[in-house]
């Protein structure tokens, strides 16, 4: 019993210094690339450079969008469905449809404009005040402006609360700019994917450019691999350093595209906040936060990989000792 034990115990030590000793490895690995990598720095700085600007594209077409989509929310108010109450609905019972028409699980804010109040209005901006004096009644009615969830994104429950609104026996006729919804549903959907096509395509430019600089390492160090290759190294042996090169030119790359990307958006941030104020609210510009800054250097650093492992898995096998 006390065999087996020392046994399984040594065991289990001889499998954690494996792991430790593979981690040594990959760390010499991973350090000695990069040591290797600023012993060139001209060639170095020109790839990281192209790299960074790929993904200083491909992260500031995805922030741009992110800040002019905050302007969506003053958008979506004029995507109000206004509701003209019959001449016979008095100010209390419109104020208390409106109080019914707020816990409509579609609705998601609601305003009451009294025909005093739209009155008021009509004489101030339409220079017709004089006239509307001559006036011996008030002939506009009773309105209610609701504005619907999901306004910009579900055009199905959009008309299905019109549909339901203009069944309401104290409703005379609800009004919206159904073609102007589905323009603006339009150019949000086109942006969108517009977003998604260019960044892939940046995407794959990064792993080509990672790729070819691999290449050229590659075929730069071919005596070095084939030596390697006599003693008997494994090609994953031989292409662990190359391959974390890829990730060293993924990671500085994507490193210097989020300090890009944070002055151009600094450059931008007055430019944004005047035209936030055209639409009568002061908007906070947006930059990268940390879990997007994850995504960008992990993403980065792992596209470097790619393209150095796609390189690798082909020249590897054709490199042969004569």
């Amino acid at each position: 019993m006390k065999y087996k034990a020392k046994r399984k115990h040594s065991l289990q030590m001889g499998f954690g210094d494996q792991i430790k000793a593979y981690g040594r490895l990959h760390a010499q690995a991973l350090f000695s690339s990069l040591g290797r990598l600023i012993r060139s720095p001209v060639t170095f700085s020109m790839t990281v450079a192209v790299l960074g600007l790929a993904i200083t594209l491909a992260g500031g077409f995805y922030l741009l969008l992110a800040n002019i989509q905050q302007l969506t929310g003053n958008l979506e108010a004029s995507n109000q469905i206004s509701i003209f109450l019959k001449p016979g609905i008095t100010v209390d019972n419109g104020r208390k449809l409106a109080d019914e028409l707020a816990s409509n699980p579609k609705v998601n804010n609601i305003l009451f404009i009294s025909k005093q109040q739209a009155m008021e209005e009509f004489k101030l901006y339409s220079g017709f005040g004089d006239a509307m004096d001559a006036l011996t009644g008030n002939p506009l009615p009773n309105v209610i402006q609701v504005l619907p969830k999901d306004a910009l994104t579900d055009d199905t429950l959009f008309k299905e609360l019109v549909s339901e609104l203009e069944q309401i026996p104290e409703v005379d006729f609800a009004r919206v700019d159904m073609e102007w919804l589905k323009r603006l549903q339009a150019m949000i959907q086109l942006a969108d994917r517009s977003v998604v096509i260019l960044n892939s395509i940046l995407a794959l430019a990064i792993v080509f450019i990672a790729g070819n600089t691999i290449r050229l390492e590659l075929q730069n160090r071919k005596e070095e691999v084939l030596i390697a290759k006599l003693v008997g190294a494994t090609h994953g042996f031989i292409q662990r350093p190359f391959i974390y090169s890829g990730f060293w030119y993924g990671f500085i790359a994507g490193l210097s595209a989020w300090v890009l990307i944070t002055v151009i958006v600094l450059l931008l941030q007055h430019p944004f906040e005047q035209l936030s104020e055209l639409y009568d609210e002061r908007l906070n510009v947006r930059y990268l936060n940390l879990k997007e800054t994850l995504v960008l250097l992990i993403t980065s650093s792992g596209l470097g990989m790619l393209g150095a492992w796609i390189v690798l898995h082909r020249q590897i096998q054709q490199l042969r000792p004569d």
